[in-house]
């Protein structure tokens, strides 16, 4: 896509055009012999970016790469590579409708969030990682040259993010929380990870829940004027029919939860824990039924995430560090929690989640609570064995 530019176009300083230096190009003019035959001309040439696909080149080793102290930032914005385009593009024809199923009346993730990109340059780096791993999931074959990009461009996206984070304020809360939620997406874009499971982990505080806490602390602080503009709730549709067939299936669901609610009363006599424990069953309950109301309607998969993560999103700090403490009783609510991350194995975000997060769960519970969380098994692994992959 080589663009001419006349004499008149070009201003002709030394050693790079104007034109040259404000699209990153590089700049004939200094290299280019005189040639009385014809005019000066310019051509724009795009800068080779580290990250293109080098077609007869092997496959990065991954063993090589775990060794590498990390991936080196991206190059600064002004110098946009083809490889970088590529990914942008990608994003915007591919990966933004996978955020919302398709389901983007406002085009928040097509339009605004790629244009505000070019504003805060921690969403356009993000929305690269993001695209990088939607195509290292589409491209097996390409995996690791997409993760190796993917892992420069998020390590610049959360630097760079990190740096206002002490200025947040109502003209950039918007830019900062689309931000946060580009971190957690791309957190769940890269997979499961051995010893991480969301809200706990086998080495201390889990990942994805100090990315769920700083989502938290910015909506906190800045509620109103980030659910704004384009960003303002949508009117709710009204309650889809559950099909007969869909509502049996929840009331087994539903049965199940009050069963391990009336053990877990059964376990403590501290009337405090008991109102947690019966608080955050009750809220699950609840997300039972809003899921099985958008399953009835015909959504499921991303369409989701906001019902099963709100309900981590709202549980109690208390019981949050129950969970990270793996505590018996809070692990089994998570069991049964879990169950409906099976219902967004449609999104490739998604994809064995469910299985990871209720394996780790059961390799942490001792021996005698596992059988209280047996439905949960049984409802993801059927007659298979959990496997948890631990760090």
């Amino acid at each position: 896509m080589a663009k001419k530019l006349t004499c008149k176009q070009c201003d002709e300083k030394k050693p790079t055009c104007t034109n040259c230096r404000q699209h990153a190009v590089i700049c004939d003019y200094a290299t280019e012999s005189a040639a009385p035959s014809r005019p000066p001309r310019r051509q724009y040439r795009f800068r080779q970016s580290k990250y293109e696909i080098q077609i007869d080149s092997p496959t990065t080793d991954t063993s090589i790469q775990s060794l590498s102290p990390g991936p080196t930032p991206p190059p600064p914005l002004e110098s946009i590579s083809l490889a970088d385009l590529h990914l942008f593009h990608h994003y915007v024809t591919s990966t933004a409708s996978t955020v919302t199923d398709g389901q983007d009346p406002k085009h928040v993730w097509d339009i605004h969030v790629p244009q505000w990109g070019f504003t805060f340059p921690s969403i356009l780096h993000l929305i690269l990682a993001f695209s990088a791993l939607h195509l290292a999931q589409q491209h097996p074959a390409l995996r690791a040259q997409y993760l190796n990009q993917a892992d420069a461009h998020f390590t610049f996206g959360v630097r760079s993010v990190t740096t206002v984070l002490a200025s947040l304020n109502e003209d950039n809360c918007q830019y900062i929380y689309i931000s946060a939620v580009l971190i957690c997406l791309v957190y769940f874009g890269h997979g499961p990870r051995a010893g991480e499971f969301l809200v706990f982990s086998d080495t201390g505080q889990a990942e994805w829940l100090v990315l769920m806490r700083g989502v938290k602390s910015i909506l906190e602080s800045r509620h109103a004027e980030i659910f704004s503009g384009v960003l303002a709730p949508e009117e709710q549709e009204g309650d889809a029919q559950v099909s007969e067939e869909l509502a049996e299936e929840l009331e087994r669901h539903k049965g199940r939860i009050r069963e391990v609610q009336l053990l877990i009363r059964a376990e403590t006599d501290d009337e405090v824990i008991k109102e947690m424990y019966d608080s955050a069953l009750d809220a699950l309950q609840e997300t039972f039924d809003e899921v099985y109301r958008m399953r009835g309607a015909g959504k499921h998969g991303v369409n989701l995430m906001h019902l099963v993560i709100g309900w981590l999103y709202r549980l109690p700090e208390g019981f949050v560090g129950w969970l990270e403490a793996k505590d018996p009783l809070a692990l089994a609510v998570l069991a049964y929690w879990a169950i409906l991350l099976k219902y967004m194995q449609s999104s490739w975000l998604m994809t064995g989640w469910h299985e990871h997060v209720l394996a780790g769960i059961q390799a942490s519970l001792p021996e005698e609570h596992r059988s209280w969380i047996r439905w949960p098994v049984e409802c993801i692994f059927g007659d298979r064995q959990p496997v948890a992959a631990l760090s």
